[in-house]
């Protein structure tokens, strides 16, 4: 691809970088953080997105982020479907309404926790939340995440899909916080930004 095809690419859909807007930035202090919320999301953007990097202070070796809409702890109102994989084999899954498991919100991606991991250690994630003001369709999110501790524990790639139950209600507000920790820890961030 040379110059001239950017320039063009630009010219006839504009360019991609200025679809995203910055809504709101809440990166953890010390002492750690239980939720991170973001309330009052405009409601004139196509779709949400949030990145993240993240690490909770579970005692054991990984947690999951979990994303709830609103403050919506009901675990039959979410469902979800993953695949992933650790390096030496492939595992997919489903945790429906009523999941077993008991999540309390779309499960987002594993994270690293406080025990055999390196401290410095944290998971990464990409959350899709697509047509959520649209109130003629379930709420739906796409994640891809991971993390990886050089062998020191383990590593992982991980791709999720989630639907939320409940309603087609516009979303104004998402809160996240970790399954079994109490905290998110110091320099966990996370970002949320409304794609044009």
């Amino acid at each position: 691809m040379n110059n001239k095809t950017i320039s063009r690419s630009m010219l006839a859909g504009g360019n991609p970088l200025r679809n995203f807007d910055s809504i709101q930035t809440v990166t953890v202090g010390s002492g750690g953080q239980s939720t991170v919320s973001f309330t009052s999301i405009p409601a004139t953007y196509t779709h949400l997105q949030i990145r993240f990097i993240a690490r909770s202070d579970r005692a054991s070796s990984t947690d999951a982020a979990i994303l709830r809409v609103g403050s919506d702890s009901t675990s039959a109102n979410y469902a979800m479907h993953s695949v992933y994989g650790d390096g030496a084999s492939a595992i997919a899954f489903a945790e429906t309404s009523a999941a077993p498991n008991a999540f309390t919100g779309w499960r987002l991606t594993t994270i690293p926790a406080a025990s055999n991991t390196n401290t410095t250690t944290f998971g990464v994630g990409i959350v899709d939340i697509l047509d959520y003001t649209n109130t003629n369709k379930k709420k739906v999110s796409r994640t891809l995440g991971g993390f990886d501790t050089n062998n020191t524990f383990a590593g992982q790639v991980e791709l999720y899909s989630g639907v939320y139950l409940l309603n087609n209600n516009a979303i104004s507000s998402l809160t996240l916080k970790p399954y079994a920790g109490t905290n998110f820890v110091q320099y966990s961030s996370f970002a949320l930004y409304g794609i044009k």
